[in-house]
């Protein structure tokens, strides 16, 4: 946390036992907890597993700043996850990063090996690892996010209509693409955040902490990504979990950058079994 900054509230929920093995959900850039959705929660849970989920900042309940200047830096987040394991008063967790939180869950357990007993990283790309031979975002996403900068993010009727186009364009390119459950996910997202120009923040954030590479990691690695993904290919994946010695890598046949109903059962399998 930065010193001019007040102490920001983190809001979190449970699902399952306390008394069973503990697993931190870490959502992506302007995501709240809700895009970890309730039902996957439950049945995560129902694993026998003991389920966090959090707001970031500037992310649902969570505290929020003015848009355009968050006083917080990326790795004001990673501690952030600390804060969230010391409200459960949890030692140590499985942490499970989607996307950025896939950036931040990295992060996390190679600056706090102690509180993280396995890591799973889904649609994200590795950590401190050169990536330039790698795949970009494929052009059609490319030229979407950039809408993003003439979008009115004060306005409800613009952002929403923005985030319906953009569920669309991070969709599995197997099954088919449910509109009204995204923009039903949107809209409760919407308005239990209070809009989302704040969230906006989390594209404008820097480093803050030292260099770290997902090399010197020493837990257990799952990969879980999707062959269609258009925000981080699915070569991404494979060179993550190429970079730390005895990982897994789990594939999703057809899978964006979304966690699909219809890919939850693999998902969850494999987080549920992982470390």
């Amino acid at each position: 946390m930065t010193m001019s900054e007040a102490r920001p509230k983190i809001v979190s929920q449970t699902f399952g036992d306390p008394a069973d093995s503990p697993i931190l959900l870490v959502m992506g850039a302007m995501a709240s907890m809700l895009w970890w959705p309730e039902a996957f929660c439950r049945e995560l849970a129902g694993r026998g597993r003991f389920v966090i989920r959090y707001d970031n900042r500037d992310t649902g309940l969570s505290t929020k700043y003015t848009p355009g200047a968050p006083p917080y830096t990326f790795e004001d987040m990673v501690d952030d996850a600390i804060r969230v394991l010391d409200d459960h008063g949890v030692g140590k967790a499985n942490v499970v990063g989607m996307s950025m939180g896939g950036m931040i869950a990295q992060n996390l357990a190679l600056k706090y090996p102690e509180r993280v007993g396995a890591l799973s990283v889904i649609f994200s790309s590795p950590l401190g690892v050169d990536t330039s031979g790698l795949p970009g975002m494929t052009e059609a996403y490319g030229k979407h996010a950039a809408e993003g900068g003439d979008v009115d993010w004060a306005d409800r009727t613009q952002v929403l209509a923005y985030m319906a186009k953009d569920a669309r364009a991070l969709a599995s390119s197997l099954h088919p693409f449910d509109a009204e459950r995204a923009r039903d996910l949107i809209e409760a997202d919407y308005e239990r955040s209070g809009g989302l120009a704040s969230a906006t923040n989390h594209f404008a954030l820097k480093g803050g902490g030292p260099k770290r590479s997902i090399r010197d990691l020493a837990i257990p690695l799952l990969v879980i990504h999707g062959t269609s993904d258009p925000i981080f290919p699915v070569e991404h994946g494979a060179a993550l979990a190429k970079a730390v010695a005895g990982a897994r890598l789990v594939e999703i046949e057809g899978g964006g950058h979304e966690l699909h109903p219809d890919d939850w059962p693999t998902i969850i399998d494999a987080i549920a079994t992982h470390g």
